[in-house]
């Protein structure tokens, strides 16, 4: 029995670079697979353009198994579309209704400048991440299991916040386009574990420090990052940010 297939209206943003004007563009998209993921329906999208000699759309992709941060768009208002917990390329067509038109625009926040159409600049993430995001110290080889007791909790906790692939979801939703989660889950990994606790206070000053010269905004604790976020971190993070920065302070 052949499956049926699916019409759908898109409004794309089209922008040609960071100092262009952009704006968004009608295209309808006929014969979609439900079975689809997002990125494969403008991956269709982009072969009916190219057949009609016109430009295709860029947008950000890379693993397509929802684990790299690549992918980005906002869907219909809602950073990584409408189904919580998953990334753009893991949205599947099969969310949306014979006819439906789907809005889809970059990720907008100061530090993340458009490149091109759905593609955006997310290199302050990677600034930040350059200031701390990781231990300096030689660790040697892998331990023998429990020769560093770590208590369960503590390393349940720390291997949620590992999940943050860094897509920048939370940026995009916050209405001041904070990076607190982002930075959050990463200073709360490494302040949970005995590995990271002898740099713990440099890490948070400096990534903090970095945060705000990239220009992100503050958190007023509206929760938008957590709702979009695509592996669930908490904001429970950003709590721990803010503690590990005020002991850091008065050290």
């Amino acid at each position: 029995m052949e499956k049926k297939t699916i019409t759908i209206h898109l409004k794309v943003w089209r922008q040609k670079d960071a100092s262009s004007r952009g704006e968004f563009k009608n295209y309808l998209v006929k014969d979609v697979n439900p079975d689809m993921s997002f990125l494969e329906m403008l991956d269709v999208l982009n072969e009916d353009l190219i057949k009609k000699d016109e430009e295709p759309i860029e947008f950000d992709n890379d693993c397509r198994e929802g684990i790299c941060g690549m992918c980005g768009a906002v869907i219909n208002g809602t950073a990584h579309g409408p189904k919580s917990g998953t990334t753009t390329c893991d949205i599947r067509m099969r969310m949306f209704k014979d006819g439906d038109t789907i809005v889809v625009e970059p990720f907008r926040a100061k530090a993340f400048p458009v490149i091109k159409d759905l593609v955006v600049d997310r290199s302050s993430l990677d600034r930040i991440m350059s200031k701390g995001g990781y231990t300096s110290v030689r660790t040697g080889g892998v331990p023998e299991a429990l020769s560093i007791p770590v208590p369960k909790e503590n390393a349940d906790e720390a291997m949620d916040m590992a999940a943050c692939i860094g897509c920048g979801a939370c940026v995009a939703a916050c209405p001041n386009a904070s990076a607190a989660l982002f930075v959050g889950a990463k200073v709360s990994q490494l302040a949970l574990l005995p590995q990271g606790r002898p740099e713990a206070a440099r890490r948070v000053e400096r990534m903090v420090a970095q945060m705000d010269e990239e220009g992100f905004g503050a958190c007023s604790n509206h929760g938008e990052c957590e709702a979009v976020c695509p592996k669930e971190i908490s904001i429970t993070a950003i709590a721990r940010m803010r503690r590990e920065y005020w002991k850091a302070m008065f050290k």
